[in-house]
């Protein structure tokens, strides 16, 4: 059951990266790059894009 619910969580923190990463003001192709890591590689893909990803909003 509780790694349901740790799955469930890495599921959830990765998709709001990936959210975050297409919302930000970062290239095409590196924005394409973030999201296969964060894909292929769920939990240190994450902890990565959380320390050095695409940040803030495009204005």
């Amino acid at each position: 059951m509780e790694y349901g619910i740790f799955g469930l969580l890495v599921l959830i923190a990765d998709i709001y990266a990936i959210l975050q990463t297409w919302s930000s003001g970062s290239s095409t192709g590196a924005k394409i790059l973030w999201t296969l890591l964060i894909l292929i590689l769920p939990v240190l893909g994450f902890i990565i894009w959380y320390f050095a990803g695409p940040k803030g909003r495009a204005l």
